[in-house]
């Protein structure tokens, strides 16, 4: 079968079974997490890495409930040792495939990994009030491990106005990890993709620095309905020279604020129905010197980011999902240091993405994904100098057990690197670049 006939068999066969971000997080359920509890993974997730309502509590209470304190607010219930007696450590492979609807020159189409990740994880409770998610991945294409994600996190709980209010500090290295729901790009869909297939050149300073900076945010949840977070990030680039000189890239200049607001209310209806909806706005301001040869002092390139997202959460008595979620980005670019002929751009970024999972087996997900901007020459090396993208993610999920996932995804583009065809000035066109990808996630 020609990826072409794949392409129209795997549109139509998802579209079919559809009842109603462009990232590539990469956390997933963690076994750790469930020795410490006592709890099956779909306590605290839908279909991994979707968190439920009580997996966004455990989150926002600093990795620590466990099966000795499954109440942190009640007094008394705190227990005293800090270090258990076995230290929460976890493991995950990544197996793929990918092949493209068209080779890129000189290239030999279809790409297996094995792995295409192997992580170590460090997660779970430290201390009384202290947790952790951290991870270190072997990455196949660079051939050793490095740090992927990192979240220590110190969590209270505390009273006001007769209302619960939980509050933590986060040291993290990814703007949005720390955040409880899926519409943020850090733990957005798609929640795998492919290492080897080509992507979009553009995206926002918010999703750039992911993994290259180091931050500490404070964070509080009130009546466990009004969420509010504020932190600050600096440069922390791996593999680089130390101290940082020209060779490294998107050094922020002092510090990066991030923040984020968000309001959820869940409800439950008739026959155990859980449902719950988010809306929110996070943003970011970061000043950059692009390096790369050029020195880390003068002019820079000042980005704003401002966003609004929004989550919405249908749980089935019999164990079944709805998930959608939805992100606007709007970045404003200044850039004094790489463009000072044409300083003021633009980028905007919108996903979109719904997902039904049946009985947390398996089920079909879909989502769109549209980056649009203004032409510079300078920054966007295509043939039209626009960083414009578009298009489709479709996948199928089967989860044999709570542990096991397998997912055959197909991304169709409808415009890349500024155009549909002729897009590099070689003759490429946005759908050679088509890609099936076919994962196995398998946690221990």
């Amino acid at each position: 079968m020609s990826i072409g006939s794949l392409k129209i068999t795997a549109t139509a066969g998802l579209l079919a079974g559809i009842a109603v971000t462009f990232a590539a997080g990469n956390a997933l359920a963690v076994p750790s997490y469930s020795r410490q509890t006592g709890l099956s993974c779909d306590t605290c997730h839908t279909v991994p890495p979707q968190l439920t309502p009580f997996g966004r509590f455990f989150k926002m209470n600093g990795y620590v409930l466990s099966s000795k304190n499954l109440s942190p607010q009640a007094p008394g219930k705190t227990p005293k040792e800090s270090i258990g007696q076995f230290p929460p450590i976890s493991a995950m492979i990544k197996i793929s495939d990918t092949i493209l609807n068209k080779a890129e020159p000189g290239t030999q189409n279809g790409s297996v990994a094995l792995p295409q990740a192997l992580s170590l994880y460090y997660a779970g409770r430290i201390a009384p009030h202290m947790g952790s998610f951290i991870q270190m991945t072997y990455d196949a294409e660079s051939d050793h491990f490095g740090l992927d994600m990192a979240d220590i996190r110190y969590a209270n709980t505390a009273k006001l106005w007769d209302s619960s209010v939980v509050w933590g500090i986060s040291l993290n290295n990814m703007p949005t990890f720390e955040d409880p729901w899926n519409s943020t790009p850090a733990e957005g869909f798609p929640y795998s993709a492919s290492d080897s297939a080509p992507g979009p050149d553009a995206a926002p300073v918010v999703m750039t620095l992911m993994g290259n900076v180091a931050g500490v945010s404070a964070y509080a949840w009130f009546n466990n309905s009004l969420y509010a977070d504020a932190g600050v990030y600096r440069t922390s680039e791996l593999g680089v020279s130390q101290p940082l000189d020209s060779s490294a890239t998107q050094v922020i200049s002092g510090a990066a604020p991030y923040w984020r607001l968000a309001w959820e209310h869940d409800w439950s209806t008739s026959g155990d129905y859980t449902n719950s909806w988010e809306i929110g706005t996070y943003g970011m301001s970061a000043h950059l010197f692009p390096g790369g040869g050029l020195p880390l002092s003068g002019a820079t390139d000042n980005y704003l980011d401002t966003a609004i997202d929004s989550q919405y959460q249908l749980l089935f008595p019999n164990h079944s999902s709805l998930a959608v979620h939805a992100a606007y980005i709007h970045e404003k670019q200044t850039l004094d240091a790489s463009a000072p002929t044409q300083p003021d751009n633009h980028l905007n970024t919108f996903s979109i993405d719904a997902q039904y999972y049946w009985n947390e087996r398996f089920g079909p997900s879909i989502g769109y994904f549209n980056t649009t901007g203004n032409a510079n020459p300078a920054i966007y090396g295509s043939r039209t100098a626009k960083p414009d993208s578009s298009g489709w993610i479709l996948q199928w999920t089967y989860l044999p057990a709570q542990n096991v996932q397998l997912g055959a995804q197909y991304t169709i583009y409808d415009k890349f690197n500024g155009s549909s065809s002729n897009y590099d000035g070689s003759g490429r066109n946005a759908s050679d670049n088509d890609a099936l990808y076919l994962f196995a996630w398998i946690l221990f």
